[in-house]
């Protein structure tokens, strides 16, 4: 228990960098290796198959991890679907390290992954709860101790929240020992990756040369926007051409489809709004006439705030009323009124204003026995031991506790759902006055508990609250629901709908390179189905009517095209290449301009028909240089300072936003000490940045297939 109550004493956990604890989740016992072509498998990768089951089971492991570690009882439908692709990738990426680790022989003994924990630096272990209160670090005793703990653990001894949190606790580290094993695999790989690309010392001193060697220069330019798109036509040959050159670019991995799809969001209707209007007018009459039990009122109107019997700041009192509370009187009603920013109708009513600590330090000793009676009596011992002048932190000892005193402030409580025990236990928190002792008796223990400092006084508010959602009616939806279904019935083509649309008074909308991976259609809930339904249609076809979102959307979806896996037609590339090749061809017509011009020094540049100067100072090889003149970034500007001798002019150089040629006129070395360790670990520390590609090229070869949406 001593254990258990430091971590609880450093307040809620902080969630874990899932970018860094999720890639090594799955490891180990946790795969099974499936046969392939089941027809319950969410994907594969090198042969090796995912089942729905497995992937269900890892995803729940998952789940309960991000809940415990961020002190939530449930997700939001976004943080599950992105907890679906996390599982999903942590799962190929550890099978493409894990093939690899394989044939190159590199492992993670079980000693490296305790010395990893004994040295308490790595980043993970900063993630974790098991912390020296004195240093805020990670502490292996703390660990180790609670491990201890954890292991004598009886849980017919404890309350049930107890033990929960124990095993949740367990569970936890035992995700991050999983963690600690194939993140250190992975830093493995990657460092012989990256050391692999350095590859002698001249490439040191390059580097170095390159960030230290700085030059100034005379730029003259004639910007690409100075030839107009007329005078270089670009026919469908040179298309052909560009796209055969750049085919690889172009290549696509999985296939996806090309869609147009209507949503129709119903919204209330001016009889819903009135009806809810006579409704709220009803609420604020009785609001005003209520004198006690605010939070059954509360409730019993539907507002979406509930009332909690405590003084709040008004951080998390909604904005509206925020904005209204300091011209109304304490016991005085306002409302109703409409607020715009979430469509809702308010009423309120300032039961209070108090100035109070917003940090409070307390401590504590709870007090649990064999059944309530034998609990109150040990607790009255306790009670009046500290009252009679007993020391409480020896007392606690006693006890299996530490007595220390935390702090709680405002943001621990407010926003959360509070009520039962936990008001009771605040509201002994937030009341107490500094050194005042009392002994709470809560549904299964009672807790000693004395205030010993506060600080931070503000303003805080008991406000009940009634806020309403301005809906729509069954009759409205009902309305809303019909219409669509004869349009649809009627336009059954992805032609007519297209077509009639409009005229119908919908709005057609598009949606290409759908992908099987994605959540749903248009950023709308609850639209899978939809999806499942994309993926198996043909070209033209249009789908039935899906009902989605909060229970207020309505969806048809029409397939236009399917873009199969391999390289994508020019037909779709054809815009970006027109782009490319008239770049091209205006630079040739450029540098050919210049030639004919006979230019051959920077004044006769810069005076050249449409031409722009710049000045372009303190440029490195290290870095590309911006060219205000050109509203562009330029690489060849740097590439050519490294070399470029002082006062010569370059030749005509083809960039990014026009054809320009360059004069060195200032050179000179920084001050710095050349050393070859600094400059080849600066250098491998860029190359395994560049490393993380060598996992693209892994799972382009790893013939993934990922058919999750047919599940999930």
């Amino acid at each position: 228990m001593a254990t258990l109550q430091k971590i609880r004493s450093k307040g809620p956990l902080l969630v874990i960098a899932v970018g860094l604890a999720l890639f090594a989740f799955i490891a180990g016992d946790a795969w099974q290796v499936i046969q392939p072509h089941q027809s319950q498998d969410v994907g594969e990768i090198n042969g090796e198959s995912l089942s729905a089951q497995d992937y269900q089971t890892l995803l729940e492991e998952y789940t309960e991890v991000v809940k415990f570690s961020s002190g939530l009882s449930a997700l939001s439908d976004a943080q599950s679907d992105q907890l679906k692709d996390e599982v999903w990738q942590t799962y190929v990426n550890n099978k493409l390290i894990e093939n690899e680790a394989e044939k190159l022989g590199l492992t993670v003994p079980n000693e490296e992954v305790q010395a990893i924990i004994d040295a308490g630096t790595h980043p993970i272990l900063q993630q974790t709860p098991f912390r020296n209160p004195s240093t805020g670090a990670f502490d292996k005793d703390v660990l180790k101790q609670f491990l201890v703990e954890y292991s004598k653990m009886n849980v017919a001894q404890l309350p049930s929240q107890y033990a929960e949190y124990y095993q949740n606790m367990y569970n936890f580290w035992r995700f991050i020992e999983k963690t600690l094993i194939q993140t250190r695999l992975q830093e493995k790989y990657m460092a012989l990756i990256s050391n692999s690309l350095l590859s002698n010392p001249v490439e040191a001193q390059e580097a170095f040369n390159g960030k230290n060697s700085q030059s100034n220069l005379l730029l003259a330019a004639v910007p690409y926007t100075a030839v107009a798109d007329s005078l270089v036509p670009v026919s469908e040959a040179d298309l052909k051409a560009a796209y055969d050159k750049k085919k690889e670019q172009y290549r696509q991995y999985v296939e996806t489809r090309n869609i147009k799809y209507i949503d129709v969001q119903v919204t209330a209707s001016q009889a819903d709004r009135d009806a809810l209007q006579k409704e709220m007018e009803e609420y604020t009459t009785q609001l005003a006439n209520t004198s006690a039990d605010y939070a059954t009122f509360v409730r019993s109107t539907g507002s979406s705030v509930p009332y909690v019997d405590l003084y709040y700041t008004t951080r998390t009192l909604p904005s509206d009323v925020v904005a209204r509370l300091d011209s109304v009187a304490v016991g005085d009603v306002f409302g109703p009124y409409y607020y715009a920013t979430d469509n809702t109708l308010n009423s309120f009513k300032k039961l209070g204003k108090a100035s109070m600590a917003d940090s409070i330090e307390f401590r504590q000793i709870q007090v649990v026995a064999a059944d309530a009676a034998k609990t109150k009596a040990l607790a009255d011992s306790i009670y009046g031991a500290i009252k009679g002048g007993a020391d409480f932190a020896e007392l606690a000892k006693k006890y299996g506790q530490t007595g220390e005193p935390t702090w709680i402030s405002s943001a621990n409580y407010e926003g959360a759902q509070i009520d039962g025990d936990n008001l009771k236990y605040i509201g002994a928190i937030t009341t107490l006055n500094k050194g005042e002792l009392v002994n709470l008796a809560l549904t299964q223990a009672n807790v000693i508990m004395q205030v010993t400092d506060k600080k931070a006084v503000k303003d805080k508010y008991k406000v009940a609250i009634v806020k309403r959602t301005v809906d729509f009616s069954k009759e409205t939806y009902s309305k809303a629901y019909n219409d669509f279904s004869s349009f649809i019935a009627t336009n059954n083509t992805l032609e007519k709908m297209v077509a009639n649309a409009e005229d119908a008074g919908y709005r057609l909308l598009d949606r290409n390179d759908l992908s099987s991976a994605e959540h749903g259609i248009g950023g709308i809930r609850d639209t899978k189905d939809a999806l499942r339904w994309v993926f198996e249609a043909k070209p033209g076809e249009v789908s039935g009517l899906y009902e989605c979102g909060e229970s207020d959307h309505m969806l048809v979806v029409g397939l236009e095209s399917v873009v199969p896996e391999g390289y994508r037609p020019l037909t779709l590339v054809q815009d970006q290449l027109r782009y490319e090749v008239l770049r091209d061809k205006k630079a040739e017509k450029i540098m050919a301009d210049m030639k004919a011009s006979g230019a051959a020094s920077f004044d006769q540049y810069k005076n050249l028909e449409n031409a722009v100067q710049d000045s372009v100072k303190l440029v490195t090889f290290g870095a590309p240089a911006y060219v205000s003149a050109l509203r562009s970034s330029e690489p060849l500007v740097s590439a050519y300072a490294s070399v470029g001798e002082v006062n010569k002019l370059s030749a005509p150089i083809k960039g990014n936003g026009g054809v320009f040629v360059l004069q060195t006129y200032a050179k000179e070395n920084l001050d710095g000490t050349y050393d070859q360790k600094t400059e080849e670990e600066a250098l491998v520390g860029l190359y395994t940045r560049m490393a993380s590609q060598f996992l693209n090229d892994l799972y382009l070869k790893a013939d993934v297939k990922d058919t999750r949406y047919l599940f999930f």
